[in-house]
């Protein structure tokens, strides 16, 4: 799969997130701020996989169309089973 520039960007974003919550930590922040942070770095982590997925979903179904095949079905359920897997 072909991990585009907005793919790639989010995750820098979030590694830049959690940077900021180590840094926060080193600080000695309130507790509730670290909190907020981290449940956004994982917002935006749950939000990047299911671009991935979802990517990956249209190509898979791209490709076996293109080569006749019929098995749209099945990479669905598999994508299916990668989000509840992620989570």
């Amino acid at each position: 799969m072909d991990y585009n520039g907005q793919m790639k960007n989010r995750v820098k974003r979030i590694e830049g997130q959690l940077r900021g919550i180590l840094r926060m930590m080193e600080e000695g922040k309130e507790c509730k701020d670290v909190i907020t942070q981290l449940s956004a770095a994982r917002s935006a982590i749950d939000r990047s996989i299911g671009l991935v997925v979802s990517s990956n979903l249209v190509e898979c179904v791209r490709n076996t169309e293109a080569q006749g095949e019929q098995q749209t079905d099945e990479l669905v359920k598999e994508a299916v089973n990668l989000l509840i897997k992620s989570r």
